[in-house]
Formats: C-alpha cells, sequence, structure tokens
C-alpha cells in the first residue's frame, strides 16, 4: 500500500474535521449516549451465506505478470465483496481469503399508511423480494463489469431500495450507494455493519469518532463513512448491545455508545442515516488500511471522487483501464458467444468471476470460490479459507478455461505460481520426498491440508505443455520449468515416494493415490489414472524437448504400464448395481469409482465418508471414467467406456446409489441432465432433517450430496467427443448439446449469473424452500463450475474437446 505523507495525513484530517463526517450538529438530542458498550463478547459468530448472487473486485493489470502499484497510476486495490441473500456479505482485503466483514445491510423504519409502525432489515429475507442485476452492460445485456445493482422491494408495498455495489480501484474502499424510494411520509434509513477483522468475528472492537465508525483488531481497520455524514452511530456487541433489537421494537436506537471498551468480541456498528421524503440517496464507503488514519484517508478520497467518478474508473469507461478493458482483450469472447444458448450473458460473466477470484499479492493464485460453504452455520470463532484457498485441480480447470476464453497473460502467471505449491526440500516440515502438490493451501503457500492427490500433481505437467503448444511458453521457458517443477513432479508419478508433512506419514505407490478428485477414498481411481497416464504422456515429450532422452523413454513406458492397467483394475464385470441398486439399465460391467485393492471383482468395501457408511466398492459409480476419453487415454466408443454409460445415465436407481438426475425449469420446455459426484455421497443437506452439511459440527446420518451442474458440463464435453470419433459433429449435432448442456448449466446459474458447487434436486426435506435446480449454500459461484461452462462453449465451437490431449491418444497406441 502507498506511503501517505506526514502532510497529507494533516490536511485530509483536518478536512474531516472542518466537515463534520459524524453530522454531530444533526444528532438526535433525545438519544442517550454512554462510552462503552455492554455485552461483550456478544453472540456466538458465523460465517455469511453461501450462496453468492454476486462477487467483485476491481479489475487490475499486470506488469511483468505480476501486480504492481507502479502497472498503473495509482496502487493495486486489493478488497474484494460478495452479495447473497440481497446483502453485501464477505467483504475480503489483502490477501483474497483475509474476511473484514461478516455483512453490511440497511435497515428502513417508518409508519405506514394504517399509522402501524415498522422496521424492516435487509437480513429479513422473508419480507422483501429481491433482484440481482449488472450497473453496466452492453446492447446484449452482457455485463461489462462486476458492478452491481440490487433491488430490495418490500412486500407489503411500503418502499424499495436499491444498490450499488463497487469498488474503488484506485484505493483500498468499497463503494455502496443505496436509494431509499416510498409513498409514505415518514420513512428513516439506518445502516447496520458486523466486522470480522482480521478474519473471524471474535477480537474486534470498534468505536465512533469524527472519522465516522471504525473496526479493529491490531493492525487491521475498518472505516465506515457517509457522504453527508450520520445524524447519529453507535457500537455494541452484536446481539447485546447492536442497538437492533430497539430499532425492530421502537423503529429508533435506543442509546449510542461511543466504544466497545477495553474488550473485544464479535461487534456491530450502526449509524443512522437520515429522513427520506419520496426518495434519498445515501453514499457510504467502507475502506480498509494496516491504521485508522490511512482507513479514514482511503475513505475521504473515495468519497470526494464521487460516485461517477469510481464507477467509471471501475468500469474502464474513457483513459481508465477497468473491466471493460479486460473483456475486450478476450479475442474469442464475441466467436464464442454464438454457440451459448443466452448470447453469452454466463459467459461474460464467467470470463469476469473467474478472473476476480484471483489474489492480488500472488498473482496467478487461483482461488476455488469466494465463500465459506454452509457459512451461516459455520461458527467463525478462528481464521477459516473455506473454499477462498488454493487447490491444484480446481487451479488447472481455471488455467485452461482463461486459456479458452482467450487470456494467455493470466494462464501462464498461474503456472508459474504453482511453484509456490509444490512440495520441495524448502516446503515447511517436509521430511519426505519431494514433487508432488500441496492439497490445499492459502495463495501464499501457506499449508493447510496436506493429502497426495496424484491427478494435482499430474495437471501441472498438462497445462505446461498445452501452454507451450499454444505459444505462451517458449522452449527456453519449457525447458526451465522442466528441471525446476515438471521433472520433480513426474518422477514422483513413476516412482512415488514417502509423504511426511504435519499428519501425513504415507507411502504413495502410483497409480494407486491417498485421495481421489474427491479427496475422499484412497486407491485405484479411473479420473486420477487418466491425469496421471496424461502427465507422463506430456511429461515424456517434455523431457525430450529438453533432452532428456532416458526420462523421456520412462515415462513413456510408464504411461504405457499404467494404460494396460486401467480396466484391469478398475472395471467390474461383476457389479451389483442390478441387484443393491435396483438398476434397469446394468448389466454388470461397467467402471466404478475407486477401489482400494487390485482386484475389480472383490467385494471389497471403500472408507465411510460423510457420515455415510462405506459400501461395496462395485455399488459405487461416477463420472470420473469420462475423465479417460476427455485427455484422450480413452476413445470415446471405447468399449469400458460405452459399457458404463448406461449406468452413469440410468435413473431408476435408488437414491442412494442413483447419479443422475433430469431437470425441469420454469418458462422451458425441455429437460436438463445434472449428476451427483457419486452415489451416496453424503456432502450435502441432511434429507431427513433439512439441516446443512455437518451444521452440529458433526456428521449427520441423512447428510446427501447434491447435483453438481459442471457434471453437465463434463457429460456434454464426452457428447462432442463422441461425434468427433464417429464423424457424426454436424448442425444437428451441435444444436442438441448446446440446448441439452449448454443452456442446462445456463439455467443452474442464478440471478446474478453465478454458478454454484451444488443445486437442489428435490430429494428429502427442504426448510430452505430451495426451488428445483436452485444452488444450495455449499458455495457459490465455484470456479470449477465457471471454467467448465468456458470450456464447454470453446468445444463446441471448436468442433473438438479443449483439453484434449492428441498426444496421449497417439502415445498409447
Amino acid at each position: 500500500m502507498k506511503q501517505f505523507s506526514k502532510r497529507a495525513i494533516a490536511i485530509v484530517t483536518s478536512a474531516m474535521l472542518a466537515g463534520g463526517l459524524l453530522g454531530c450538529q444533526h444528532a438526535d438530542n433525545q438519544l442517550t449516549t454512554q462510552n462503552v458498550a455492554p455485552g461483550a463478547p456478544g453472540d456466538t459468530p458465523y460465517w455469511a451465506y453461501a450462496g453468492k448472487t454476486g462477487i467483485g473486485t476491481s479489475y487490475e493489470a499486470y506488469l511483468d505478470g505480476q501486480y504492481s502499484d507502479s502497472a498503473t497510476t495509482t496502487e493495486v486495490s486489493k478488497v474484494w465483496f460478495s452479495i447473497a441473500q440481497g446483502m453485501i456479505t464477505e467483504t475480503m482485503f489483502g490477501l483474497i481469503h483475509q474476511a473484514q466483514l461478516k455483512d453490511m445491510q440497511f435497515i428502513v423504519t417508518g409508519i405506514d399508511s394504517s399509522g402501524t409502525a415498522f422496521t424492516v432489515q435487509e437480513s429479513h429475507v422473508d419480507a422483501l423480494d429481491v433482484s440481482v442485476d449488472y450497473l453496466y452492460k452492453d446492447a446484449q445485456g452482457r455485463p461489462l463489469s462486476l458492478a452491481y445493482k440490487i433491488t430490495s422491494t418490500d412486500k407489503q408495498g411500503r418502499f424499495t431500495l436499491e444498490k450499488h455495489v463497487f469498488t474503488d480501484s484506485e484505493g483500498q474502499s468499497l463503494f455502496v450507494r443505496g436509494i431509499v424510494r416510498t409513498h409514505l411520509s415518514k420513512l428513516h434509513a439506518y445502516v447496520s455493519a458486523n466486522p470480522y477483522i482480521n478474519n473471524n468475528g471474535v477480537g474486534d472492537s470498534a468505536k465512533v469518532t469524527e472519522h465516522g465508525l471504525v473496526a479493529f483488531e491490531g493492525e487491521h481497520y475498518l472505516t465506515l463513512q457517509a457522504k453527508n455524514g450520520f445524524r447519529a452511530a453507535s457500537v455494541g456487541f452484536t446481539g447485546q448491545s447492536d442497538n437492533l433489537s430497539a430499532l425492530q421494537q421502537q423503529q429508533k436506537m435506543a442509546q449510542t455508545y461511543t466504544s466497545t471498551g477495553a474488550l473485544s468480541g464479535n461487534i456491530s456498528m450502526l449509524a443512522d442515516l437520515g429522513a427520506v421524503e419520496n426518495t434519498a440517496t445515501f453514499d457510504l464507503v467502507l475502506s480498509f488500511a494496516d491504521s485508522q488514519t490511512a482507513s479514514a484517508i482511503q475513505a475521504k478520497q473515495t468519497l470526494s471522487k464521487g460516485y461517477q467518478a469510481v464507477l467509471d474508473t471501475y468500469n474502464g469507461k474513457g483513459n481508465a483501464i477497468g473491466w471493460e478493458d479486460y473483456i475486450a482483450s478476450l479475442s474469442p469472447i464475441t466467436r464464442l458467444s454464438n454457440y451459448s444458448a443466452d448470447k453469452g450473458k454466463l459467459l461474460y460473466t464467467s470470463a469476469l468471476v473467474l478472473k476476480a477470484q484471483e489474489d492480488k499479492t500472488h498473482a496467478g493464485a487461483l482461488i476455488a470460490s469466494l465463500s465459506n460453504p454452509w457459512g451461516d452455520t459455520v461458527p467463525a470463532i478462528k481464521g477459516h479459507t473455506g473454499y477462498k484457498a488454493v487447490w491444484v485441480r480446481d487451479f488447472y480447470q481455471v488455467a485452461m478455461a482463461f486459456m479458452a476464453m482467450g487470456d494467455a497473460d493470466t494462464a501462464k502467471t498461474a503456472f508459474e505460481y504453482l511453484e509456490k505449491v509444490q512440495v520441495s526440500a524448502q516446503t515447511p516440515g517436509n521430511q519426505g520426498d519431494i514433487g508432488w502438490f500441496l492439497q490445499k493451501t492459502h495463495v501464499d503457500g501457506v499449508l493447510e491440508w496436506v493429502g497426495v492427490q496424484l491427478d494435482q500433481t499430474a495437471m501441472p505437467i498438462m497445462l505446461a505443455w498445452k501452454l507451450h503448444q499454444a505459444n505462451v511458453l517458449s522452449d527456453e521457458e519449457l525447458q526451465y520449468w522442466y528441471k525446476k517443477m515438471l521433472k520433480p513432479a513426474a518422477e514422483f508419478l513413476v516412482e512415488g515416494g514417502k509423504a511426511k508433512i504435519l499428519w501425513n506419514d504415507t507411502q504413495i505407490t502410483p497409480p494407486a493415490t491417498q485421495q481421489e478428485r474427491w479427496e475422499e477414498q484412497s486407491g485405484y481411481s479411473p479420473s486420477t489414472t487418466a491425469a496421471i497416464i496424461s502427465g507422463l504422456v506430456t511429461a515424456s515429450d517434455i523431457a525430450k524437448r529438453s533432452g532428456d532422452m532416458a526420462a523421456a523413454q520412462r515415462y513413456l513406458e510408464t504411461a504405457r504400464k499404467y494404460d494396460m492397467q486401467v480396466e484391469s483394475l478398475m472395471f467390474t464385470h461383476e457389479g451389483v448395481l442390478a441387484e443393491q441398486g435396483n438398476s434397469q439399465a446394468s448389466d454388470g460391467q461397467y467402471f466404478f469409482r475407486i477401489g482400494q485393492d487390485s482386484n475389480p471383482s472383490s467385494n471389497s468395501k471403500i472408507n465411510t465418508n460423510n457420515g455415510r457408511a462405506g459400501m461395496n466398492k462395485k455399488a459405487i459409480i461416477d463420472g470420473g471414467f469420462l475423465e479417460l476419453v476427455r485427455y484422450g487415454v480413452r476413445s470415446a466408443d471405447a468399449p469400458s467406456i460405452v459399457a458404463t454409460l448406461p449406468e452413469y445415465d440410468d435413473e431408476t436407481m435408488i437414491d442412494e446409489l442413483r447419479v443422475k438426475y433430469s431437470f425441469t425449469f420454469e418458462g422451458e420446455s425441455g429437460t436438463y441432465p445434472g449428476y451427483r459426484r457419486y452415489g451416496n455421497d453424503g456432502y450435502g443437506e441432511d434429507k431427513i432433517s433439512g439441516t446443512n452439511y455437518a451444521e452440529s459440527g458433526k456428521n449427520t446420518a441423512g447428510q446427501r450430496g447434491r447435483v453438481w451442474p459442471f457434471f453437465t458440463g463434463e457429460r456434454g464435453h464426452y457428447d462432442i467427443a463422441l461425434a468427433v470419433q464417429n464423424n457424426t459433429f454436424n448442425t444437428k449435432t451441435a444444436d442438441k448439446i448446446k440446448h441439452t448442456y449448454v443452456k442446462g448449466m445456463e439455467l443452474f446459474a442464478n440471478e446474478g449469473m453465478m454458478l454454484p458447487e451444488q443445486v437442489w434436486d428435490n430429494v428429502g426435506v427442504n426448510p430452505h424452500g430451495y426451488k428445483f435446480g436452485e444452488g444450495t449454500n455449499s458455495a457459490t459461484p465455484l470456479a470449477w463450475t465457471h471454467a467448465e461452462y468456458i470450456k464447454l462453449v470453446r468445444s463446441l465451437a471448436d468442433k473438438q474437446v479443449w483439453d484434449h490431449y492428441p498426444l496421449v491418444s497417439e502415445q498409447l497406441k
């Protein structure tokens, strides 16, 4: 962050004092003011709702593949925000996983036409009808930036609240404009914020100052200011002295507190914005810094520029570099829009969303989702990344999507970032072998989960090969990364080794993996093996280009050996789905999800997980076998692939083991396919009680994983591969894929065009009121889902699966 001179601080501070940001001269004289708020530490804090209908941050340009204050005339803005249930939720500042705020909401009080007093908080979701739109769109309705317009309409017709939300691209601030409209004569508006400074909700303090409302913990500061000041302001402990109950009962603040004192906890800030006569506009700014003074200055600077200037810069209008410029840089995107079913709306949104989920301190660090799954029932006692972290597998999907939409710079920077999360002799605590990639890390490389997932070790090699084929990596760069990162990874895929770091102390013997792509089981997995084989074939080619002929031969020989074992390890001729699953389509021959022994006919059980008891491995199928086709390990018409499709697509099976579900949507005449991760999946809401996943902190008996929309894309990719294989890719085929799989994924998106991790599939009790096909509270937007959508559209446009590896097919013949 830029350093402010003492003179600048003095000038701005003087201006603040002169302007009276708190507006104390207008304070309600009936209020009683006390110095210290009671009720510490406040109610137990929880994270925000995870089903986001929008996320945002500024677009920042690279300078030599890095983010730098020198890349533009202003500092890099490192503020992110999300929107859920109509409210601003989870702002992040600094690193992308460092939450600063749980939520910020407007509150409207008044007297209706019958003389009845009322109070409506945005958190009262049942009282409002909410719609989400974008402030800046092209003529086709495609968003050109992540600036939002959220309209909340009171269901009793008393008022509407319209919010415009975006960040200041030239500072560390979130800009919020609230517009309240009413036909009533006695309305009043307030704003409430629940800070979670330093990525938790327990250690915060707050106070009212001449600069506005300030929350802090250690060196982390958040300031809330308003353009026209506050009529009154107060801080308190959430649920105890936050004034919200008084507003609800009395339609006014009972008393104000100027400080939370020496005690800290879950704190809230509340400010009186003023009366509403017909229409009132309130411009607010949340600003972040490592000191109170710097935070206040950030807010003042943003407010002084004004709404339109900040928005125009964010959007990229005129000479400013913003989101419109990023979209314009994606040369294929206009052509690709012709292959979508919604004229490119979700395609443009996906491009913006994927770029927004990159950290701006560690360029190329691509996270899985700007959310904490089922966050509203997960205590925010300790710092928690949720999905705001790096998984190399998700990372690979997103990097390939960047390539598909024409952003080679981000794809290359992301690849180079991967060195940070590869296990080496320098990895803290490592006492084992090197070369594999960590299961999950913070964007700065801090270890979080340390299981070995061999697909995550293969995918960086595959990505490097694709980048070189596209002339994004030069010959010299490829050779450099081969020695530095890719060869150690390939060696681990051949030799395996000891994983000994933190809790993990395991001998890995490929192609058996400690964890497959769902991070829950060990053994022989079709999806993991597809990546291992593809990684070794591409590693062989890279080694050859680097002059390492002996390694090239060894990698290829190992890939061929693993290839010969695919069916003999993972394809059964003695399946049990007809008997145990009541499948009317099964002939007993199919790929199962994973096996922990080398006999595909055995009845060994896989492990209990997510509250679901372990079952016969042959009773559990998933779509992992389709990855064999995607990468080129098997042709689309290979007998083992074709034999598994009936079971995978079978909707007659009992729910416990069934994978496919067909969806219908209001206003649409067609049906659209969706798939669960695998039979007997427990990673989802409880179908008996309706509680969130592990809501009590423990797994429950009825937990059930729901449908994941990106499998619709995976299944669509298979149909593309099959049509190419059979030379039947014609206009009719393309139209069917477009209006089945592409449109299906578009229909799974929510109103803000965010694609979820899981959608409601109408199984079990539904206390949340989810609609059929609507995203649940798991994680939205999921980067993998947006990436799969982009790749599906690109594959349809190119008449070729985007992340197919022709070299793999050629070398395995």
